[in-house]
């Protein structure tokens, strides 16, 4: 794998070894992709405030979250139908996982089964992202193997009452290739190769359920008895309900610019939602992470853990496990660079002071200094502390 020393450079080799089909469907994002666009352009609108002198010489990145230990504040967010990517799909992703003491979240929609992902990498710290269906028996049923098999958390995916429009999707007339299976479910494979448009939306409007409401997030939570994230959450309202509902985290996802067009990057979403909930509940946030920088900017802005989705399957694509480790471990280094250099020991060294959008250089006044002495007073009165 020489050459490779960026998550582009996996990205660009992994468009050469993936089927155009399915790469497509991994990339793609909803009607003119705008969000999608956001979530990669509005990191370059942050601008890092480095500190000096701070005694950089050990660096620590641990975290904990939920309660469990990870070796960085990296983890890896849940994609569908990883056997595109590689023979090995899920179960491989999961173990370099494992290797890497980061979070791994399963997808619903894997070529993998939960049987087979436990079995396949037993040490890796897991979590089951969760679609709630029509038929809550086969929610209920899932959960129940989802348990059985030592998954530690439910992330309930809230922002799909039906699939985005992803036009590539359409135009390719999206459909597993032979021999893959949506392997959580029996007879779903028959409806993924609908005979037209995309096998996907036709899957998604007989299963997904658009009379949710956050009362079955109650439901949920006191049905299976395991901490419950919310995935897909970009208002400060929506946040403040989920907590009053109990759950355990929120996650701040527009997956991945996949969903509704226009909507927020989740960068740019991230902050009103920790200042709403922040001190109350788990702060995760995926869309658009590419590098160490961005992580250490959505650290700063309030998030506990920040999720890689596309990146791991360009790992994945290009050499399995190890392409996947080796893009952690491409993360990994960037973000202790990047702390080294701001001047952050560990990770609750990295606060709101360290990151200020750009507008606050290149349209500098008066209001703009009295924002940013703001913050310095609440740095001074301890409301500003890390992250953990």
């Amino acid at each position: 794998m020489s050459g490779l020393i960026t998550v582009k450079d996996f990205e660009d080799r992994a468009a050469s070894i993936i089927p155009k089909e399915a790469f497509d469907y991994y990339q793609s994002g909803a009607d003119e992709e705008q969000t999608r666009q956001l979530n990669r352009s509005s990191y370059g609108r942050l601008r890092i405030r480095p500190r000096m002198l701070r005694n950089v010489a050990n660096r620590d990145m641990k975290v904990k979250v939920l309660g469990e230990e990870f070796s960085m504040p990296i983890g890896i967010a849940p994609t569908a139908f990883q056997k595109m990517a590689h023979p090995e799909g899920e179960v491989a992703n999961a173990q370099a996982a494992a290797n890497r003491k980061v979070l791994f979240t399963l997808s619903t929609l894997s070529n993998s089964s939960v049987e087979e992902v436990a079995d396949g990498a037993p040490k890796s710290p897991k979590w089951f992202q969760l679609y709630i269906y029509k038929e809550r028996k086969l929610t209920e049923k899932l959960v129940q193997r989802v348990k059985k098999a030592g998954f530690k958390a439910l992330v309930v995916t809230v922002d799909s009452p039906l699939f985005g429009k992803r036009r590539a999707d359409i135009r390719n007339r999206f459909t597993l290739p032979p021999g893959l299976t949506a392997a959580n479910f029996e007879g779903v494979q028959a409806t993924l190769q609908g005979q037209s448009g995309s096998g996907l939306n036709e899957y998604g409007e007989q299963q997904l359920d658009p009379s949710l409401v956050w009362d079955d997030i109650k439901w949920l939570i006191k049905f299976s008895k395991l901490p419950v994230l919310v995935k897909g959450v970009l208002t400060k309202e929506d946040a403040e309900i989920a907590v009053s509902k109990g759950v355990s985290g929120i996650w701040v996802s527009n997956h991945g610019g996949r969903q509704l067009d226009s909507a927020p990057a989740t960068i740019e979403a991230l902050p009103e939602i920790v200042a709403a909930v922040g001190d109350r509940t788990t702060i995760i946030v995926d869309g658009g992470v590419r590098n160490g920088k961005d992580v250490f900017k959505a650290l700063a802005l309030g998030a506990h853990m920040v999720m890689i989705g596309r990146p791991a399957l360009w790992g994945l694509a290009v050499d399995g496990q190890k392409g996947v480790e080796q893009v952690l471990d491409i993360l990994r280094e960037e973000l202790d660079t990047t702390m080294a250099l701001a001047g952050c020991q560990k990770v609750s060294d990295i606060t709101r002071l360290h990151v200020l959008h750009e507008e606050y250089y290149t349209n500098f006044s008066v209001r703009q200094t009295e924002t940013l002495m703001e913050l310095q007073s609440k740095e001074r009165k301890g409301w500003l502390k890390g992250i953990f």
